[in-house]
């Protein structure tokens, strides 16, 4: 018999260590896990690492919030209001550790973490000058094609600590199903050591059984389940419900404002 995946918040946060690399799902404005990033800010967890290509609020959320010391990134940004807030401002003033990558990087990484390589080949520009400082970091390295002794890019695999999705639906098993845009999350889940997954819906096995085409990610895959009925929301949830703009607005200017964490985090108090 299948164990049983489904767990509460404070059991799911037990499962994050101090240290950690987190992904984080969705995409800017756009099916991130919410709950859960509210709850780690809350945490008392420390020394925390981030990774991604194209994050948003939950990740901006977690960079202010004192858990963070390192980010890994290609472009952090809140879609017509500019530059992430929070990241801005922790970047600025060296409160953070800021990873620079590309979108071919990140991604590159993250194919290999998922399929078990420890490396992939990519088409970043050899001119950029990210290529010595990634050199240097140890994440990128210079290598000829053997085909053809063309020089390219080979990114250093990505394997997150644990991953952080928001799903339209979930078993007890851990069977999920997303619906709508996946961006590089269906990678995260590969790519990461654990994986915590909040849900819109608990269903039962039968559902899956009865509709295999929605199976998404099976639940071998999945280390944990939280039922979080708008768990994504300020941000978007593809077919349930639009992102809040006047929310992200007057988090955005909370930040921008220099509030601390704890009056950044009312913002969501009445989500």
């Amino acid at each position: 018999m299948a164990k049983n995946k489904l767990m509460s918040i404070d059991e799911a946060l037990d499962l994050i260590n101090n240290g950690d690399e987190i992904a984080i799902g969705g995409m800017s404005f756009h099916r991130n896990p919410m709950l859960m990033a509210i709850n780690i800010a809350r945490s008392n967890k420390r020394d925390l690492g981030l990774v991604d290509r194209e994050p948003g609020l939950a990740f901006d959320l977690l960079t202010i919030s004192g858990r963070i010391r390192r980010i890994r990134a290609a472009m952090v940004t809140f879609e017509h209001f500019g530059i992430a807030p929070g990241f801005r401002r922790m970047v600025e003033n060296g409160e953070v550790e800021f990873v620079e990558d590309v979108c071919e990087g990140v991604m590159a990484g993250l194919r290999a973490g998922a399929y078990g390589l420890p490396f992939m080949p990519s088409a970043i520009a050899l001119e950029s000058d990210l290529v010595s400082l990634n050199v240097k970091r140890g994440i990128w390295k210079i290598i000829k094609d053997p085909f053809n002794e063309q020089e390219l890019i080979a990114v250093k695999a990505i394997r997150p600590d644990v991953a952080l999705v928001h799903a339209h639906r979930a078993d007890e098993r851990g069977d999920i199903e997303i619906y709508g845009p996946k961006y590089e999350d269906l990678l995260k889940i590969q790519a990461a050591k654990k994986v915590i997954i909040t849900t819109e819906e608990i269903v039962s096995e039968d559902y899956f059984r009865e509709h295999p085409d929605r199976l998404t990610i099976p639940g071998f895959i999945i280390t944990a389940v939280v039922h979080s009925p708008k768990g994504a929301w300020p941000t978007s949830m593809y077919g349930y419900y639009k992102a809040d703009y006047d929310a992200i607005k007057k988090y955005f200017d909370s930040v921008k404002a220099g509030l601390s964490i704890e009056k950044v985090l009312g913002v969501f108090a009445h989500g």
